[in-house]
């Protein structure tokens, strides 16, 4: 297998699989590196010298009677400020003597199959036969630092990872003030920027705009990679839609304060850069030390929108969850909390327990509520030990009854943080990040533990330890509700501070990893007031995210709609909760509700023993079509049809790997009087194949793809039924179940 295409002669480097081409090449002069071709997979050839652009314009000059070597007119492969360019850089280092000006210059590579694990950080991964890694070495000309450049390619799809490495051989220290994951310079502006925005319980919502002159980006400041913006974002040619067109996909692997900036410069270059924030970064190069970032992701799709979601979807399963759940089948769940908040005994979980039993629930999940004292949502963070009032008999007996009533068991922690009347907290105040000289501001009434300090992780591991020993415990929900505002750790000397928020999330992967290596097949569902630290990063650790607080039907559309941009279904975090909603108060179906959970992991969060028994019923036929179809749903291909986001219907089907099945979601927000007849085109199907639909009617692939599911129905001789059938009214939903049938 060759991925990586070196001409040593030339000292380009061309990384192509057949579906995508990445090239770009060392400056002769400066030995830097310059950007010449990223997108669909052309021809290798031994020259792409033909594909340089240089003329003569206004600038700055690397050398005397040069004016071709103004880096301002380059487009450049990992950029540094100054030394003749403008624009914004992706590495910025101050040095002993408080200068910033750096020249990193070419040196050599390495090429090895596979990939290599980042330290201290989750990332995709890779087997020999499934990908090649190209590291560049480029050293500084002013001084012992060495810069190494990651990028890895993969044989299955039009995937590209990279990653950057500063490393100090040196014996002065550094303030390494940026350090970007990715660099790249695309040749026009002609282009559209997408990316997921919102806030706490309107999580993922899809935003599109032209790029213009100067900056646009997305970013967080909070300590998460937040409820504002995803740590995703693409550039989509302006006619790409959902089926078609030219889409450039990004995601970062990371659940802190990240970056994703796009620079348009007046010569209509586009500079993408993905990274950690450099707000409130700074980061001390030690002698004989290095710093790794985290890794982003880089897809290109010819298939518009649908497509990089397919290929973000398939290759998060295939290269970054662990492999022990990225297949495996999510448990069917109940979760108590819309049930009961903190308000509950034992005796009330032992009814929801025998309830979620004869309604064939596979897992119950005790939320939050069940140690200390804690009655509210201010008391006893950081004492993970049972409240025996509610719990008499104990927690490990608890689950015993659970698992003796045939169902998995869960349970709710929120490790990060620390409540002030804890023992925690009046041991060890100092394990609080905030500046004990100021104001320390609360969100939730609860205080950021400093994971940035091993000890501090180390303790949260124990008591958590000593939980997960004592209790049968199948799946933990890891939540994290508050976003830290003063980042100052007692612990590290004033010329670290600006390393907080980065040693806060490594110490949170530090906690993770040690809780998996002691119980490695234990199912972790994350959470961060909702989808606050949706990101690719937790997802190495936790295959599956709280993707809001919203539980409403009609908002989660929107929700689960943007998060499948980037997120596969398996690891949308999606239950069927009350009526009237607990976040807006509306009310919809109990069959809409499970018509939108299902295209998630799907679960409830009811209080299920006040369902009638008609309602009951219908929750049981809910959880054996989810089950019928858990597989499809969380391996097929998923295509989004209809936009909640421009439209009062919204439709999305999944479709199996072989095509012989398919399930489609039809769901209308508001009724309208004397509508107009509504079809919906379906996608992804075999055009030969004929599909039985819910097990009545048949229609072949290409009938389904050209005219589409017609929702309306055939009355001809049947006036009387259509003016007797019951309106159907606000908040509807379809289901569509295609199985391909072989001719008579």
């Amino acid at each position: 297998m060759s991925l990586i295409y070196i001409n040593k002669e030339t000292k380009e480097f061309h990384l192509t699989n057949g579906q995508v081409s990445y090239i770009f090449r060392v400056m002769e002069k400066v030995q830097t590196l310059e950007q010449l071709y990223y997108g669909q997979a052309i021809t290798h050839r031994s020259d792409f010298s033909y594909l340089i652009e240089r003329e003569i314009r206004p600038s700055n000059n690397q050398f005397k009677a040069d004016h071709t070597s103004s880096l301002e007119h380059v487009k450049q492969e990992f950029p540094v400020y100054g030394t003749t360019d403008f624009r914004y850089p992706a590495v910025e280092v101050s040095y002993p003597d408080g200068d910033s000006i750096s020249r990193f210059q070419y040196d050599s590579y390495e090429l090895f199959s596979g990939k290599q694990k980042i330290k201290g950080m989750p990332a995709t991964f890779a087997t020999e036969l499934e990908a090649e890694t190209l590291v560049i070495r480029l050293k500084d000309e002013y001084s012992e630092l060495e810069l190494q450049l990651f990028y890895t390619i993969f044989a299955d799809a039009p995937v590209i990872t990279r990653h950057s490495k500063l490393i100090n051989h040196g014996s002065d220290s550094f303030q390494v003030n940026q350090l970007m994951s990715m660099s790249v310079d695309l040749p026009t502006k002609e282009y559209e920027f997408l990316h997921l925005t919102g806030a706490w319980a309107r999580e993922t919502h899809v935003r599109r705009e032209p790029l213009h002159y100067g900056i646009q980006s997305i970013s967080s400041t909070r300590g998460a990679s937040s409820h504002v913006h995803n740590p995703f974002f693409a550039l989509c040619e302006p006619a790409a839609n959902e089926s078609a067109g030219e889409v450039f996909g990004f995601s970062l692997i990371y659940s802190g304060n990240f970056l994703g900036q796009l620079e348009v410069d007046t010569y209509d270059i586009t500079r993408l850069m993905f990274g950690i924030n450099p707000f409130q970064f700074c980061w001390k190069l030690d002698p004989n030390t290095s710093f790794s970032t985290p890794e982003a992701v880089m897809v290109y799709s010819q298939a518009g929108l649908n497509g990089m979601s397919q290929i973000f979807h398939s290759f998060y399963r295939s290269h970054l969850i662990r492999p022990i759940w990225a297949k495996k089948e999510r448990p069917v769940l109940l979760n108590n909390w819309e049930a009961t908040y903190f308000n509950f005994d034992e005796e009330k979980l032992e009814e929801l327990v025998q309830t979620a039993k004869e309604l064939e629930i596979e897992l119950f999940v005790l939320d939050d509520g069940w140690f200390g004292e804690r009655n509210s949502d201010n008391s006893s963070l950081g004492d993970w030990s049972v409240d025996n009032r509610k719990l008499p008999n104990g927690l490990s007996a608890f689950s015993d009854k659970v698992h003796e009533a045939g169902m998995k068991f869960g349970l709710w922690f929120e490790p990060e943080m620390v409540s002030a009347d804890t023992e925690l907290f009046q041991k060890h105040p100092d394990w609080v990040i905030g500046h004990p000289k100021k104001n320390i501001s609360h969100g939730r009434n609860q205080f950021v533990l400093d994971f940035s300090q091993s000890e501090v992780v180390e303790a949260i591991f124990l008591q958590i330890k000593a939980i997960l020993d004592e209790t049968t415990i199948d799946y933990v929900k890891w939540d994290m509700n508050r976003y830290i505002s003063e980042a100052y750790s007692s612990h590290l000397e004033k010329e670290r501070q600006g390393e907080v928020f980065h040693r806060y999330i490594l110490g949170v992967y530090a906690l993770y990893e040690k809780i998996l290596s002691e119980y490695p097949t234990l199912l972790i569902e994350s959470c961060a007031g909702g989808g606050g630290r949706f990101d690719p990063a937790l997802l190495y650790y936790a295959p599956q995210t709280w993707a809001s607080d919203d539980t409403d039907a009609v908002e989660r559309l929107k929700i689960q709609y943007g998060a499948s941009l980037v997120y596969p279904l398996s690891s949308i975090g999606s239950h069927v909760s009350e009526v009237p909603n607990h976040q807006v108060g509306r009310t919809t179906s109990l069959k809409m509700r499970g018509d939108v959970a299902t295209f998630g992991t799907f679960g409830y969060e009811l209080d299920v023993t006040k369902l009638s028994e008609q309602q009951k019923e219908e929750v049981r036929c809910q959880v054996r079509q989810f089950k019928d179809s858990r597989e499809l749903v969380h391996s097929g291909d998923f295509y989004r049809l209809l936009s909640p986001m421009d439209s009062n219907e919204v439709a999305w089907m999944v479709v199996s790997k072989d095509k012989r099945s398919a399930l489609v979601g039809y769901y209308q927000v508001l009724a309208k009087p004397n509508p107009s007849y509504k079809r919906v085109k379906l996608q992804g199907l075999e055009k030969k194949y004929k599909y039985q639909i819910n097990g009545k009617m048949s229609r072949y692939g290409d009938d389904l793809v050209q005219i589409g599911l017609l929702l309306g129905e055939n009355y001809i001789n049947r006036a009387n039924d259509y003016w007797a059938k019951e309106k159907e009214g606000d908040f509807q939903s379809k289901m569509f179940y295609l199985e391909a049938i072989d001719e008579v």
